[in-house]
């Protein structure tokens, strides 16, 4: 990528590598998501057999630089609003066990000028609620539920 990311340690690289420990699943409900680095890593996740969600903004996803378009074409589930209001939510969970979340978008804008915080923690107190809500979200998304007419 031609952006100048921060090399060595660095927020972006400590979110990958909590990204990247994930072995079974990757439940990912974000408001943008255009960090092509970030597009990568859960294409790779996708392609190692994880099974990988992603719930987004109907408005937002289609915007140019967005990544999902690449991760659909890549064969990983992706589920949008039928709504008039924003899902703005920002939160990925790891293995059902690691909760990442904050106000970051996953856009290289937010990851290299704004600022930004991000909270992981494996405390399952905290963990749940964020399953529960992405499961709810996830079949309320379910494109047989949406409305055309």
């Amino acid at each position: 990528c031609p952006c100048p990311l921060p090399r060595g340690d660095s927020s972006l690289s400590r979110l990958l590598r909590h990204l990247l420990s994930a072995r079974r699943s990757l439940d990912i409900c974000l408001f943008a998501f255009s960090c092509p680095q970030l597009g990568r890593a859960v294409q790779l996740l996708h392609r190692r057999g994880v099974r990988v969600r992603v719930v987004t903004d109907a408005q937002y996803m289609g915007l140019q630089g967005s990544q999902i378009g690449l991760l659909r074409h890549a064969g990983i589930q992706v589920r949008h609003d039928q709504e008039n209001g924003y899902m703005h939510h920002k939160f990925a969970i790891v293995d059902g066990r690691m909760l990442i979340t904050g106000s970051l978008n996953w856009t290289t804008q937010a990851i290299q000028n704004n600022r930004e915080n991000v909270l992981v923690m494996e405390d399952a107190e905290y963990v749940k609620p964020f399953l529960d809500e992405f499961e709810k979200i996830w079949e309320e998304y379910n494109p047989i539920n949406y409305r055309f007419f």
